[in-house]
């Protein structure tokens, strides 16, 4: 059994986080500048020396000092007098760095396919039409053996749906221009704020995040995240994409000593903002369910009405800063948080979310049964790293020295829609059927053309007097054999959306 992690104490009670109930989920809350970052560096830490990988989303790029050690400054070591706090030990902990955008850490790349057409919805903020639309380019991407890899890919499968519309229209349903215009438009959005560097191969390996270094100590993996806060969409499906990606490929373990891994969304408020039903309840489908995977998931976030009640429910360990109850909405949230955590005799909740100091913050944490401890008015400890963001040269050096050096750097650009739908591949059979009817025609002479000629159009159809096509045996079996094979290929696609929840499948 693993040692518990001490977190926050006064001068007559301290507050251990136990890793075997760490899988059960909690929430970070409090206003901006209350000391939240430093809760949640303080807990990443600890969790690291347990030998716990995690991982987390760097907002301010203040994160990064985790990798350094710390040391005690005159204000540090004023406030833990006051406060009546030991010096911590100053140690710096095993830092992976990030980056979508591959600037200022290894580069995090997923293929449109394994986004998902719901993700992507959600991403580019389509109405229920457009999602519908999107939706069956995917399909038809699918029947056709078409690999959707980056967004090249995305936006040829857009244009060849949209140009043959009325082809798919009896069998797939209604495709309008309009709805495929919409989404071009998100696509380009989405391309300009960066995300053509997201999309791609070679893609994330989840894997990567679980890992102990020479002394056990666990992973922090660090995602640079404060200019990927411009895109708060792009933010909100990245993160999201990545926990359905630990629910899909982690196996169920049940309760562990400690968990494989624990996850950190920072600004969680974004993930629920507007959110369709269907995708909240997915949400809270995947959190519940991802506990038995051994990955424990932790919102942080400003207010707790951010979260919905069926998702905060399943949120065991809590650690809450002061709130301002300056409107009606913050007043109402200091009541809703104060009924929600366990009280303590001679403790009035409520007063004392508004009093709370920098620093200090009311903490409920999971007992040894699972049940959640008395409220505890306690001084969060300060952590044994850096306060504050590395230099460049630290960096640069830190991404030099990693593991993952170079493994993720190289963008691969393999055969996919965007080729096919150009013509090097399927196409060339339907232009075997053309070269193969414009020989027959020229073999027929003036005198068999009504017999052959009605042979030739039966094979290979005609074309009418206003110059549509018909076809004829030939292209309805070659179409018919390249269906068959787009199937079967299809069906293997990677398409991760939100696990097996919605009945998508992985390629083995």
């Amino acid at each position: 059994m693993s040692d518990p992690i001490l977190i926050a104490r006064n001068r007559s009670t301290q507050c251990f986080l136990l890793p075997q109930l760490v899988n059960r989920h909690g929430l970070i809350t409090g206003a901006t500048g209350s000391g939240k970052t430093v809760t949640l560096q303080t807990m990443a830490e600890g969790l690291s020396r347990t030998g716990v990988p995690v991982f987390l989303a760097d907002v301010k790029g203040d994160l990064t000092g985790m990798s350094q050690t710390g040391k005690l400054s005159d204000k540090m070591a004023a406030v833990l007098k006051e406060r009546g706090l030991d010096t911590p030990a100053f140690a710096a902990s095993p830092v992976t760095l990030w980056d979508v955008f591959g600037e200022q850490g290894h580069p995090v790349r997923a293929t449109v396919s394994d986004m998902g057409p719901l993700l992507l919805a959600r991403m580019l903020n389509l109405n229920d039409t457009q999602a519908g639309v999107l939706n069956l380019v995917f399909k038809i991407a699918d029947d056709n053996g078409l690999l959707l890899l980056d967004l090249k890919d995305l936006r040829a499968m857009l244009q060849h749906v949209g140009e043959n519309a009325k082809d798919y229209t009896s069998e797939y349903g209604n495709i309008s221009a309009a709805s495929v215009g919409a989404i071009q438009r998100g696509l380009l959005q989405i391309d300009e704020q960066g995300g053509n560097r997201f999309f791609g191969e070679p893609m994330l390996d989840i894997h990567d995040f679980m890992q102990t270094d020479g002394n056990g100590h666990g992973l922090v993996n660090i995602l640079a995240a404060d200019k990927l806060m411009n895109s708060p969409r792009l933010y909100a499906t990245f993160l999201l994409w990545m926990l359905s990606e630990l629910f899909e490929q982690l196996p169920e373990v049940g309760d562990l000593d400690k968990p494989k891994l624990v996850f950190f969304f920072d600004e969680a408020h974004l993930l629920f903002n507007e959110a369709p039903k269907a995708l909240v309840e997915r949400i809270e489908l995947v959190v519940r369910l991802v506990r038995s995977k051994g990955v424990g998931v932790y919102f942080v976030t400003q207010n707790p009405l951010d979260i919905p009640d069926s998702v905060l429910g399943q949120l065991g360990n809590r650690v809450q800063h002061v709130l301002r109850a300056f409107t009606p909405r913050d007043q109402k949230a200091v009541a809703a948080t104060a009924q929600t955590m366990r009280p303590k005799k001679g403790l009035d909740i409520e007063a004392a979310i508004t009093e709370l100091a920098v620093g200090e913050a009311l903490v409920s944490l999971l007992d040894e049964k699972g049940r959640p401890g008395e409220t505890e008015r306690v001084f969060v400890l300060p952590p044994g790293s850096q306060l504050g963001p590395i230099t460049p040269e630290q960096r640069k050096l830190l991404m030099a020295e990693s593991l993952l050096a170079g493994v993720y750097e190289k963008t691969v650009d393999r055969e996919s829609a965007y080729e096919k739908i150009k013509g090097r591949a399927p196409a060339m059979d339907e232009h075997a059927v053309s070269q193969a009817r414009q020989s027959m025609q020229t073999a027929s002479t003036p005198a068999d053309n009504g017999v052959m000629g009605q042979v030739s159009e039966l094979l290979f159809g005609s074309t009418g007097p206003r110059g549509g096509r018909h076809d004829g045996v030939a292209q309805l079996v070659v179409r018919s054999a390249v269906r068959t094979v787009g199937s079967a290929i299809g069906r293997e696609i990677v398409r991760g959306v939100l696990g097996g929840l919605l009945g998508g499948g992985r390629r083995r």
